[in-house]
């Protein structure tokens, strides 16, 4: 492992020797590209997955998952107990939390699941201080709550990012627009549709072939970046949606809190007094995007109490009949729908249609 870290530290100092220029740019982002490979390799090891260690991994339960990521003592589980009524351990001291600890809350019909992760120090994706597992749980969430202390300066928020984005985690962003395919001949055949300040054919090519690819096609849709061509060389990166919580703010005054509010993706609270939670858990449902449809069985008014929560890439009929029961999509005839999805109040829809947020359904099945 140590050797593995040598190298990596061997090539980030030689990345920090190295000038930016038209002449160096191949040279850098072959030096990237050995990076991601280290990296992954940290992530990986070789010779198998080897047994997890104990209390880490939670079960997945409920229609989403948050995960709670920040530095020790930031108020992550003060946090917890206060959202979700479960008991985490809270003290004064650093590394209060060893394990994950995970609670329940049920917001708008929808059951999400809230976890609690153990502090994260810096130099936790090289596996310090436990650090590879925690952030090994926050690839699984749906949405990452970075909690920081509002008194500490921003360059926490950072280090953070820099942690999670050297395990393979992209924060707030979107998948990049490149077209990769791997063929048998042909050499490398790179198109761009528009004019690319960073990568060339002979960049493209040193990436390429650290990866002993020598054959693909590549099409780049804007002005990509070595890192973004890595990342979908790579394969493995999870992009989810972050929200950043100032938590106490009850230490500072209203100028401040004005000037925080104007941060992106950013929602500042009280852990310990209850703060803006309200504001807290409207954030959260926007990011999650879930999307709630209500069942109405024949004959009979929908029922508003307990909704089916579906994913918003996934809103289909078929997905909505397979949340209910996996043998239902296969006696499907049709489906009444009334709400915004449709023209006409109640329609008739087959299997294929796309529903929106608070759509009632009707299903009816071969006879």
């Amino acid at each position: 492992m140590s050797t593995i870290l040598e190298k990596i530290a061997q090539i980030e100092s030689e990345m920090a020797r190295t000038q930016r220029n038209k002449a160096t740019a191949g040279h850098l982002g072959l030096l990237k590209a050995r990076l991601a490979k280290l990296r992954r390799e940290l992530i990986t090891p070789k010779g198998g997955g080897g047994a997890s260690e104990q209390g880490f991994e939670v079960s997945k339960t409920g229609d989403a998952r948050v995960g709670f990521v920040g530095f020790p003592s930031v108020g992550k589980s003060t946090l917890l107990s206060n959202l979700a009524g479960v008991y985490s351990e809270v003290a004064a001291y650093e590394f209060t939390t060893l394990t994950t600890v995970p609670g329940c809350i049920k917001y708008k019909g929808a059951k999400i699941q809230l976890l609690d992760l153990p502090g994260i120090i810096e130099g936790a994706k090289d596996g310090k201080g436990r650090g590879r597992q925690v952030i090994a749980v926050a690839r699984t969430c749906n949405l990452i709550f970075m909690v920081l202390d509002v008194l500490k300066p921003l360059t926490h928020k950072k280090l953070l990012e820099h942690e999670l984005e050297g395990f393979g985690l992209r924060l707030n962003k979107q998948p990049p627009n490149i077209s990769f395919r791997k063929k048998d001949k042909g050499g490398v055949n790179l198109n761009a549709t528009v004019a690319q300040s960073e990568l060339d054919l002979d960049t493209v090519k040193s990436i390429l072939g650290e990866y002993k690819i020598h054959n693909a096609d590549i099409t780049l849709k804007y002005d990509a970046t070595a890192d973004d061509l890595i990342d979908v060389i790579e394969g493995n990166r999870i992009y989810i949606p972050c929200i950043y919580l100032l938590n106490k703010i009850d230490q500072i005054s209203i100028e401040e809190l004005d000037v925080i509010y104007k941060i992106p993706h950013c929602v500042p609270i009280s852990a310990h007094h209850h703060w803006n939670f309200d504001d807290l858990l409207d954030m959260m449902w926007q990011y999650l995007k879930l999307v709630r449809i209500y069942t109405k069985p024949k004959g009979q008014l929908p029922d508003y109490s307990s909704p089916i929560v579906l994913h918003h890439e996934h809103t289909s009929v078929e997905s909505f009949c397979n949340k209910l029961h996996r043998t239902i999509a296969k006696e499907f005839k049709y489906a009444l729908v009334w709400g915004s999805s449709v023209k006409h109040q109640p329609q008739k829809v087959g299997i294929e249609h796309v529903l929106n947020d608070e759509d009632v359904v009707q299903i009816v099945k071969k006879v």
